[in-house]
């Protein structure tokens, strides 16, 4: 069994392959924190933590006067609450019917399940026929104010993976109101961590700062009402000396995609506490008698076997138990896109032409982008008016799709369905619909506006529009695009709390987005905000990939690829090969150093092929073949990174390793190449030590004990962002030992 209850000492212990999680149930009922580390069985941690008296720390009212010891204050917890006794960050604060604050949370009672918890209208993690997982659900009440706090548990043995929410019921006959409500909260008494976080802006998603853990409150948040650019909801704490190979980490991932708060805290003794959950500021929730709230998942990881496997856990964990659907695991379309080819200012035509060149290339997926639909000629009108324009497309969808189908090649199309443009037939009908505040003009952000994904008709408005686009035709690819912040959030929903309509909006966004993948089983859904504006592992439980950075530059994108892997595997990276001048950057690269840089995730082609000479037409050519041989590995691989390009500024380089072992890919980028260079040299990684490796490109054989502790030598790259891969494969023949 992966929880263990001893009833005697009323002590939970979770198990997975290599770590321990426990909780124990003091004399006062308090649930207190004991351990959460490296493998250790058959033992009650209650010993490693010292309950001292300490001033200005006070004392629950059920303790003996004289025993000053026990302190929320100081105490680790699973769970905590504001206004009685602990001065730390805080789980839960509810403002009781009197106008009070604070819950008095001890434990009532458990249960242990075989098999996951689901989430009712928010994506959580599930479990696969070959995994053992099972559930345990802790009882806390506050019989003063009759509020119940239910604690979840999903305990996935093999995966070395804890998921954990929490659910608040109201019990009382009077309504309560939540004002924070964090979904899980960890301490961590001992040690000396440094925090790492994935901030960014549009266009330079996930660029990784790691920052000693200090003595005050330090926040990773968004509050634009998507988890944003600038935040991901994804922090790593690492003991001091942790790196890619050893070390202790914890992985903290929110699988929410609006608003969303992780604060780490620590405290006067030097305890840390970190916490994840929707964000408090502007959150109301009316909770009326009997009503509860669900709080989104956090999916938890431990190894003390550094960064890099910390990542390979998050990305089995993903690949396996979030993402959904037929391409779950399945090899995704090579596509190409028309956005960079032709913007708004396209034809039927036009169309048909980059089609019909891709298709005699080898891409399997043709995806028409912006402009396609009502009055699209720019971005400042037609959002919300999902009919196709017929000057541009005077034969209509089905009949594109008909044509790109008879190329021999899948058709996908893109939408942007939660915005609004004023300029639109949609607008004028209800304006009421989009989120905005009665006193004064909205803000406009790309000339649109958001609708209230909070009312129920706005969802069933747009399920109607996209089932009717989706059934009029053979479409087998939607990119889901999201093009801006939030505010002015304010819904015309009068009937309940304003506080609630950031919340509404995402479990809207959910329920929509659930609602077409099963109504549309087929379809391969991409999401996109702007790019990477909202890459969360609540959006892959929907999309199973996510359009990486709108910014295609392959030098750019080794930083981003690099901090978006912490957390995220490459089969959920939407990265393409764009033109030359980079669009976005102005860089010009190679056709080749593009195509070694896209191949680290989804991979396709955002192009003109009619652009492109014979050669550059050959090459990709050759560029498809390379997708197609190294698809399992680079997807379902093992993936090492062997360089970091915020510290290696000369070259980029990361390493896939097969899962058996027996073939391994490393793909080197120069970034900026040297006069005179010093000798690059790079250890392998993954392998196994006793087996011959043979090299694809000459006839060198060596083993991989040779290959991860000697190491290789990069040959010469001179020129501008040349690039190198390297390939082996396991021969039978075993190294002397």
């Amino acid at each position: 069994m992966a929880i263990h209850f001893q009833a005697e000492n009323k002590c939970f212990t979770l198990y997975t392959e290599h770590t321990t999680y426990q909780i124990k149930v003091d004399a006062h009922g308090l649930l207190k924190h004991q351990y959460y580390g490296r493998k250790v069985i058959d033992t009650d941690f209650d010993y490693a933590f010292l309950n001292m008296d300490r001033g200005f720390s006070g004392n629950p009212y059920d303790c003996d006067p004289y025993e000053r010891s026990v302190s929320l204050d100081t105490m680790p917890q699973e769970y905590t609450s504001s206004d009685v006794g602990d001065y730390r960050l805080t789980s839960l604060n509810i403002m009781n019917a009197d106008g009070s604050y604070g819950t008095d949370l001890r434990y009532d009672s458990y249960e242990i399940l075989k098999g996951k918890y689901s989430i009712p209208g928010l994506p959580a993690a599930y479990a696969e026929k070959s995994d053992t997982v099972e559930t345990l659900i802790i009882t806390l009440k506050d019989h003063g104010t009759k509020t119940t706090v239910k604690l979840y548990y999903g305990v996935f043995s093999e995966k070395d993976v804890i998921t954990r929410c929490a659910v608040i019921i109201n019990e009382s006959i009077a309504a309560v109101h939540l004002e924070k409500v964090m979904s899980a909260c960890l301490d961590l008494p001992f040690g000396s961590y440094d925090l790492i976080h994935f901030h960014g802006r549009h266009c330079m998603e996930r660029q990784v700062e790691r920052m000693p853990v200090s003595h005050s409150i330090q926040t990773v948040s968004s509050m634009r009402d998507t988890s944003s650019h600038q935040h991901n909801p994804f922090v790593i704490l690492a003991e001091n000396n942790t790196d890619e190979d050893q070390g202790d980490c914890y992985g903290i991932m929110l699988a929410y995609s609006g608003n969303f708060r992780m604060d780490v805290e620590q405290d006067q003794f030097g305890s840390v506490r970190i916490q994840a959950g929707i964000h408090d500021e502007k959150f109301s929730w009316q909770l009326k008698e009997g009503e509860c709230f669900y709080t989104p998942e956090v999916i938890l990881s431990y190894t003390n076997e550094g960064l890099g496997e910390l990542s390979r856990q998050y990305h089995q964990m993903i690949q396996h138990n979030i993402t959904r659907g037929k391409y779950h695991l399945a090899r995704r379309p090579l596509l190409i896109n028309n956005w960079e080819a032709t913007g708004f200012q396209f034809n039927e035509e036009k169309i048909l032409s980059i089609a019909a060149q891709a298709a005699g290339l080898g891409i399997e997926m043709f995806v028409l982008d912006d402009g396609w639909f009502g009055k699209r000629d720019s971005d400042n009108a037609g959002l919300g008016d999902w009919k196709v324009n017929l000057e541009k497309l005077p034969h209509g969808i089905h009949s594109l799709a008909e044509n790109i189908n008879a190329m021999g090649m899948k058709f996908g199309i893109w939408v942007e369905p939660e915005s609004i443009n004023e300029d639109s037939d949609l607008y004028r009908a209800h304006p009421d619909w989009a989120l905005k505040t009665p006193s004064r003009r909205p803000v406009r952000s790309r000339n649109q506006l958001v609708l209230d994904l909070s009312r129920k008709e706005v969802c069933d408005y747009l399920f109607e529009q996209l089932s009717e686009l989706l059934s009029s035709a053979n479409i087998e690819y939607i990119k889901w695009d999201m093009n801006r912040s939030l505010c002015d959030i304010f819904s015309t929903e009068q009937s309940r709390d304003q506080g609630e309509t950031s919340h509404r909006y995402v479990l809207g966004l959910y329920s929509l987005l659930d609602r077409l993948i099963s109504s549309f089983p087929d379809v391969l859904f991409e999401g996109c905000s702007g790019g990477g504006g909202r890459f969360d592992a609540g959006m892959l439980y929907y999309t199973p990939q996510i359009w990486n950075s709108d910014d295609t530059d392959p030098i750019h994108q080794l930083k981003i690829q690099y901090g978006t892997s912490f957390g995220y595997p490459v089969s959920a990276m939407g990265t393409h090969v764009s033109c030359s001048p980079n669009m976005q950057s102005g860089r010009s690269t190679p056709f080749t150093t593009r195509a070694v840089s896209a191949l680290s995730g989804t991979f396709g082609y955002e192009l003109d092929p009619n652009a492109l000479s014979k050669t550059e037409k050959e090459e990709i050519r050759s560029q498809i073949n390379l997708f197609k041989q190294y698809y399992d590995l680079i997807h379902y691989g093992r993936l090492y990174r062997i360089s970091n390009p915020f510290q290696d500024h000369c070259f980029a380089v990361k390493e896939f390793v097969s899962p058996d072992q027996s073939e391994a890919l490393v793909n080197v980028i120069a970034t900026d190449p040297q006069a005179n260079p010093p000798l690059l040299h790079i250890k392998f990684k993954g392998l196994n030590e006793n087996w011959l490796y043979r090299f694809d490109d000459k006839e060198m054989i060596l083993s991989g004990a040779a290959l991860m502790y000697a190491g290789y030598t990069i040959p010469a790259m001179p020129g501008d962002y040349s690039i190198l891969q390297i390939h082996l494969t396991h021969v039978e023949e075993k190294a002397d030992e």
